[in-house]
């Protein structure tokens, strides 16, 4: 009985106690009262006044403890709780006051609230302006970095990402490796390349290395900034080889070729201009005969020389994916008269923007001069690995001449005035006018990409791009149980599964995760998938995370998606509420990797720090320290990890404030808890 009741919460240690002693004094009152009943034999009043008499410290003891847990323990346990929540979050709102004999620190209570936020409030005044200032520089720095098409990486002296922008996101695209606080080499596994990195010039100077990444090769820049940081810029060399190197030595081919048979030509024909007119046909013949390879062949090479510079040509510009939206747009406001008025679907395609509106706009004048009309339609239509732009108006086709007349008219508002039949041929395109019934169409074929979603109009808000306070963190080297809990790099993770009996057969079905570094939650370095079970989800799992059959059927399964993560984790701490079912739920089979890191449990931190309170299940915390979960996030695994690092982020103060501040002390604080159980925990 000890040993169960040791088990038990403090509360239910005191309630048992309590109604035990109750017990045995009303037990004990009523023999006593049977015993001098039979000895003294009373009646009437003195009968009665005996038995009340010995009742009287039975009840007493039941009736003070009634009005003691009324009138002062639950009010102190609502005290307890308040000031928990303050002081994990001092802004909390909704600061209701003690009620029963505690009522009169009503006063105090909202004095030291009022007081608290007050003197914070005049703390961020005193700083607004240096905030002001360092969001408006840091907003400039958002904007480049987004708008910048190189990919950039900064990392301090050890190797750790500081800094990189929406390139690198997309040239690494679902690398595990790319995070901040993370180290280089997970991202670029390159032998030299720490080597060259410590031996980099204090002046800035730049340094260079080609490292494999898949199937390219990237080429990199580094140079020394901020005396220890180090900028990594990114170019793809594979591609750039492809595109400039290729057809380069194509052109290198081709020269041989030409001078030869440029040579063999004038050989024949020199020989023949000696030779008599009337001497030696048959030798004629034969030097006729050469002379027509030859030209054959000058031809041919002539006419493929002529591919390749227009290829190089094309190259050279570097036709850029366009929105067909944003061509007409970007022609409508350099045009008043005549008007083009899209139509149709929008589609991707290449150009040279700046050179196509400006022949756009002279075939538009042409159009203009010659049919008569100041309105015309434009339309896209997706042909065979080609876009056809398409000008449209009610009439006649343009007559061919006045179609050559528009190829050979010169662009005199660009750089050397190129003529429209230049501008097709950067393009590979032609030009020929056709009827469609009543109406009539003018139509560029244009380079089509493959794309066909719609371009995001604004940048997506970066909550965390870089984070140059990483570099002020202990080296990586520090034991891991010494470090601050501030220092810590976690990863707070959650499980849908197909039931509760993990042991007996139910399996993973969603797997979410959110990274904290220097102390901050970062909002986009997130983990998220389901996960096929093999097995069918009962009904009343998918009532409570509202995960089906068909939610899950073609994701990956948990031996798939677990290396996945594990990858995603790296060196961090792992986070969880109830850790146990989660990394239960993680860890499925031998086919799966280990997870042999540290695991911090916001389950078990709150218990060991409030024993006298009830209710440590996710909801309840969340409601004690004012955390919201996002509408329709409740019990999907990321919206679940995500509450679960706020909650960490208030609790680590807590800890602080009794002294907990390093993993090694919050490990042991917490497995005080492993021995207790609450029934309103979950």
């Amino acid at each position: 009985m000890a040993r169960y009741l040791s088990g038990l919460p403090r509360r239910q240690r005191l309630v048992g106690l309590w109604l035990l002693l109750s017990g045995i004094g009303l037990l004990g009152g009523a023999l006593f009262a049977a015993w001098l009943d039979s000895l003294y034999q009373p009646h009437g009043m003195a009968r009665l006044i005996l038995w009340l008499g010995c009742f009287s410290g039975g009840i007493t003891f039941l009736v003070i403890g009634i009005v003691l847990e009324r009138w002062l323990f639950t009010p102190l346990r609502h005290l307890h709780g308040q000031l928990a929540r303050l002081a994990a979050n001092p802004d909390a709102p909704d600061i209701s006051p003690p009620e029963g004999w505690l009522r009169g620190l009503g006063p105090d209570l909202e004095r030291i609230h009022t007081g608290w936020r007050k003197g914070r409030r005049q703390l961020d005044d005193a700083h607004a302006d240096g905030a002001r200032e360092a969001t408006r520089v840091q907003r400039r720095l958002e904007v480049l970095l987004q708008t910048l098409d190189t990919p950039l990486l900064l990392c301090d002296r050890h190797q750790r990402l500081l800094l990189y922008n929406q390139a690198a996101e997309r040239l690494f695209v679902s690398h595990p490796g790319l995070g901040l606080g993370k180290d280089l080499s997970a991202l670029l596994s390159a032998k030299g390349l720490a080597d060259v990195m410590a031996r980099l010039p204090e002046d800035g100077g730049c340094r260079e290395v080609l490292i494999p990444h898949a199937d390219h090769w990237l080429h990199v820049d580094l140079h020394r900034v901020a005396g220890d940081e180090t900028l990594l810029t990114l170019t793809d060399a594979t591609t750039t080889w492809a595109r400039e190197v290729g057809p380069q030595a194509e052109l290198d081919g081709l020269l041989p070729a030409l001078r030869r048979h440029g040579a063999g030509l004038i050989s024949a024909a020199d020989a023949l201009s000696h030779l008599p007119r009337d001497d030696s046909p048959e030798l004629r013949r034969r030097l006729e005969s050469v002379i027509d390879e030859e030209g054959d062949a000058l031809s041919v090479s002539l006419e493929r020389l002529g591919s390749v510079h227009d290829d190089l040509r094309r190259q050279g510009e570097r036709l850029v994916p366009l929105w067909s939206n944003d061509l007409w747009a970007a022609l409508g406001e350099r045009l008043h008269t005549p008007t083009v008025t899209p139509i149709g679907m929008p589609f991707w395609l290449k150009g040279d923007a700046p050179v196509l509106l400006e022949a756009l706009v002279t075939l538009l004048e042409t159009l203009a001069e010659h049919t008569g009309h100041s309105d015309f339609d434009g339309e896209l239509c997706l042909g065979n690995h080609r876009v056809y732009l398409d000008i449209c108006w009610k009439g006649q086709a343009l007559a061919q001449r006045h179609l050559d007349a528009w190829r050979h008219r010169r662009l005199e508002r660009l750089p050397h005035s190129p003529s429209v039949e230049d501008v097709l041929r950067q393009h590979a395109s032609d030009a020929w006018s056709l009827a469609d019934g009543d109406w009539a169409r003018l139509r560029l074929p244009l380079p089509a990409l493959s794309r066909t979603d719609a371009p995001r109009r604004d940048l997506p808000p970066r909550p965390e791009f870089h984070d140059f306070d990483i570099a002020l963190l202990p080296a990586p080297d520090v034991d891991l149980a010494a470090l601050a809990l501030r220092d810590l790099d976690i990863v707070a993770f959650d499980t849908e599964t197909t039931g509760l009996a993990l042991r007996e057969g139910d399996r993973l079905i969603s797997l979410g995760a959110c990274r904290i570094v220097n102390g901050r939650l970062l909002a986009d370095e997130t983990f998220e998938q389901r996960v096929d079970p093999r097995r069918p989800i009962p009904a009343a799992s998918t009532a409570i995370h509202g995960l089906a059959d068909r939610d899950v059927e073609g994701a990956p399964t948990a031996e798939q998606v677990l290396p996945r993560f594990r990858d995603y984790v790296g060196g961090a701490v792992l986070l969880a509420h109830n850790a146990a079912f989660d990394m239960l739920a993680i860890q499925p089979g031998p086919a799966t990797p280990d997870f042999d890191m540290p695991v911090l449990d916001t389950l078990l931190l709150s218990r060991a720090l409030d024993p006298g309170l009830e209710g440590h299940d996710l909801d309840s915390l969340a409601t004690r320290y004012g955390l919201r979960f996002t509408p329709g996030t409740r019990h999907t695994a990321l919206g679940d990890a995500r509450v679960t690092a706020r909650l960490w982020q208030v609790l680590m103060l807590r800890l602080e404030a009794r002294g907990i501040d390093t993993l090694s002390l919050a490990l042991a604080f917490q497995a005080r808890a492993l021995d207790r159980e609450d029934a309103c925990s979950s």
